[in-house]
Formats: C-alpha cells, structure tokens, sequence
C-alpha cells in the first residue's frame, strides 16, 4: 500500500487517456527519482497551462489568445470552414499546407444510438456561427473515418441541407484509410485527401 501522497498522484494521471494502474506508478516513481528540479518544470508547465490557455470562441480550439492566431488571421479564406473533431486536428492539416480556410473543432464525435453526446459537443456553435455570417460556402468534413466519424458527418450533412441549403458540405477525398486516426497520417496523404474532397 503506497503513502497517500503517492496514491493521490497515482490516482490522478490515471485519469489520463490509455494510462493504466502500472503506467501511473511509473510515472510517480519516476518523478520521485528524478528530483525536485524536474517536479518544479512540470508544476510550472501545468500552472503556465491553466493560466493562459483558454478556447477560441469562434472555432473552439485551445489557445493562448482568443480568437486565436488562425481565426485571427485576416488573409485566411472564410468563405471555407474545416470542421474537425479535436485540436489537435488543426496542426495536421495545417501542416500540409493545401488549406487555408477556417475550423470549427467539435470536440469529440458522436457514437451511433449516442444522442447524449451531441449535447457536450460544439455541434450547436457550428450553427449559431453559419447563423451570423452568408460568407461560408463551403463546409469540409474533416473526421476520421470510422463508425463514429461517419455517424457526425451523416448528421451534420442532413443539418446542413436542412438548415442553410446554399452550403456545400463536403469530405475528404478517400485517400485516408477506413478506421485510421486523421491525427497520424502522413501530410502527403491528407494533403491529396484535402486537394480531392468530394461532395456528398
């Protein structure tokens, strides 16, 4: 049985994605190793975290600014509008270089038969933003391809024609593998993915 301290921290990053019992003790164990020097680092990392990190209200990425640097950007094209399901989508894309619009980042997606989780999502500012603004023409539906991608854009392809018909809604070309994470493809491959989007 570990000390409370211990348990507590262990505990802890077993809150983190794919971090098990054994994980989170290794972590501990290292850190408790390592010295205070390191422990001071991450503390500091953590606090500069919740301290300035905060969400862009317009496309709902984290940024230390807000609206962030792209919403912000007055030569981006916002008559196109990405949406991706995470954060950290938006470097992958932007990384490839054959994008220069705009994101609206949802914040996970949505599982079949899962009506709950729309409502934790960001599917309502996507409407509210097409609401404000006739200067979007184009919606790119940039999710992963798998069951719970394909269940969000079949959604929000229905409320797009349903609510703002004069949109084109749109998907990446099918250069991406089914069940692949758009997180670790190569930019080659997302690149042509982007260049050759279809409409539905």
């Amino acid at each position: 049985m570990y000390s409370k301290s211990i348990q507590n921290l262990i505990d802890s990053f077993r809150k983190l994605p794919t971090v098990g019992q054994r994980t989170a003790e290794r972590f501990v164990f290292y850190l408790l190793k390592s010295g205070k020097k390191e422990v001071g680092e991450i503390t500091l990392a953590l606090k500069e975290l919740i301290d300035n990190v905060k969400s862009c209200e317009s496309c709902w990425d984290f940024s230390d600014h807000n609206p962030c640097n792209i919403c912000n950007n007055k030569t981006r094209d916002n008559s196109l509008l990405c949406v991706v399901s995470e954060p950290q989508d938006i470097p992958v894309i932007e990384r490839t270089g054959m994008y220069n619009g705009l994101y609206h980042v949802l914040r996970g997606l949505v599982e079949p038969g899962d009506e709950e989780e729309l409502e934790k999502m960001k599917i309502k500012e996507l409407f509210l933003k097409l609401q404000k603004t006739d200067k979007i023409k184009e919606i790119i539906l940039a999710l992963n391809p798998d069951l719970s991608g394909e269940t969000t854009m079949l959604f929000l392809e229905k409320k797009i024609k349903e609510k703002n018909p004069a949109i084109k809604a749109t998907r990446l070309a099918r250069g991406l593998p089914m069940g692949s994470d758009l997180q670790y493809a190569d930019e080659i491959t997302l690149g042509s993915a982007i260049k050759n989007r279809t409409a539905r």
